[in-house]
């Protein structure tokens, strides 16, 4: 790793942002008031705007940026939220974080590397429960996970099938790769490339990470360089919120966003909002260093939503089930559901237990009954693929999110997956409070969109499947 340089590393400027963060702390309340007013035209914040608002402290600011973040989400993408499930197929790997269960140093951890035969029991039960998307998480290990086995797992997962049901798209969590391993990775037709780079905070950064591959910042920091380079033009990034102050690292995940969109033209495709939850043998996690409270992570997805409105926010079953539907007010577009976090966790109860995960689980709800809750919020649930499949990625799903078109897709496309869902795998209750949704939501579509609409879900219901606009 190059040296730090005038408290630039890489594209942080650390000192820039410890310097506003510190200027925020006196701007007053009409100060507040005026960014919140700006963030609801879905433009976005500049660094300096989002660090008075990580620090408001009057309470009409507070309230007013968590109504605005709603509206701001709501303007993108109306009331979908997508869905998916985790699936973990390793969990050997050659570092040594301190936040991790997964540690090279963890010796009490059971170490799993999925075969293809215990990827497709796994696939199968996900998609007998009715999911269409997985996010494919790997260990780092040169060997046992790098790139031949994650290209192995990829296409054993797409040529998996449950009667006519099958995965429709796979995004991917997995270690940073040089550009021609990307270029490798875009080839199996994979979503989105995933990569946290989980502090921002260079000191706290190397004292997270004593050991191994990951030790490198600069070299994780330009990882979704090297993807979009490859071709790769959907990233998602984001921060383990607990390591530093959360304030730094959202302001990370900010200049990040900015320095993607200005050297690509192309922002985050995500921003996972993950804050540490207990792990076995790793002491970060079950002592966080900054711990991060349940009003912190309020303002973690507003601001992020306020910031970066184009983005899809993810939030995963880390967070408790009633304080998840909280966030998911405050702008957070896409969720998993029924999550395992070890490899075999879907199949095998006894991989689903401390000694073999990641780290502990605060929503341990099905799908299902994740799905039903959110229809009664009067939530869309999503398992659209359409944009990865009619070519709305990058530049071209970007264009159409950053000016608030992309809504005019998702909102159909997301009620066209909730009904397939409805006929295909949905209990009772599930099934009412998911027609109810679908028949309110079209009656909110333009006539001949919802005319469309209407003639595609009548589709699904004589049989066809995988429909979209």
């Amino acid at each position: 790793m190059s040296a730090e340089s005038d408290g630039q590393v890489g594209f942080i400027a650390e000192q820039l942002i410890n310097d506003l963060l510190e200027a925020g702390k006196t701007a007053g309340k009409s100060r507040g008031l005026e960014i919140v007013a700006k963030a609801r035209e879905c433009n976005g914040l500049e660094l300096d705007e989002l660090a008075v608002l990580l620090q408001a402290t009057d309470p009409e600011v507070t309230s007013a940026m968590y109504e605005a973040a709603l509206y701001v989400k709501n303007t993108i993408y109306g009331k979908r939220m997508v869905f998916f499930a985790p699936l973990y197929v390793s969990n050997v790997c050659a570092n040594n974080c301190l936040y991790c269960g997964f540690r090279k140093d963890n010796k009490e951890l059971v170490r799993r590397v999925l075969t293809p035969d215990e990827i497709r029991r796994e696939i199968e039960i996900l998609l007998e429960e009715g999911h269409k998307r997985v996010l494919l998480v790997a260990g780092e290990h040169p060997t046992l996970s790098g790139i031949d086995y994650i290209e192995q797992a990829i296409e054993t997962i797409y040529d998996t099938r449950v009667g006519s049901a099958s995965i429709r798209r796979i995004n991917v969590n997995c270690a940073p790769l040089t550009v021609d391993e990307f270029k490798r990775l875009k080839a199996t037709g994979i979503g989105t490339y995933q990569c946290f780079q989980e502090t921002y905070h260079l000191g706290t950064y190397q004292k997270m990470h004593p050991s191994g591959p990951k030790k490198d910042y600069l070299y994780r920091l330009h990882a979704p360089d090297r993807a979009m380079q490859a071709g790769i033009d959907d990233i998602g990034v984001g921060a383990l919120f607990g390591l530093t102050d959360y304030r730094f690292d959202v302001m990370g995940v900010l200049s990040h966003a900015q320095y993607l969109d200005g050297k690509f033209g192309v922002g985050p495709h995500t921003i996972s909002v993950p804050r540490l939850e207990p792990a076995l043998n790793a002491p970060a996690a079950n002592t966080p260093p900054n711990a991060v409270y349940d009003d912190d992570m309020r303002r973690v997805v507003s601001c992020l939503r306020l910031a970066v409105p184009y983005t899809g926010i993810i939030l995963t079953t880390r967070e408790r089930p009633e304080f998840r539907t909280e966030l998911i007010a405050l702008g957070v577009s896409q969720v998993s559901a029924g999550s395992r976090t070890s490899p075999g966790g879907y199949y095998d109860a006894k991989a689903h237990a401390p000694e073999a995960e990641q780290f502990s689980i605060g929503d341990e709800r099905s799908l299902s009954e994740v799905l039903c809750s959110l229809c009664k919020e009067n939530y869309v649930p999503s398992f659209c693929t359409a944009c990865y499949r009619s070519g709305r990625t990058g530049e071209a799903f970007m264009g159409l999110a950053k000016h608030g078109e992309i809504h005019k897709m998702c909102a159909p496309n997301a009620l066209l997956s909730l009904k397939e869902y409805l006929v295909d795998y949905a209990l009772e209750e599930t099934r009412l409070e998911g027609e109810r949704v679908i028949a309110d939501s079209l009656s909110d579509l333009p006539e001949a969109l919802r005319k469309k609409t209407a003639q595609l879900l009548a589709r699904i219901e004589e049989g066809e499947r995988d429909v979209y606009i």
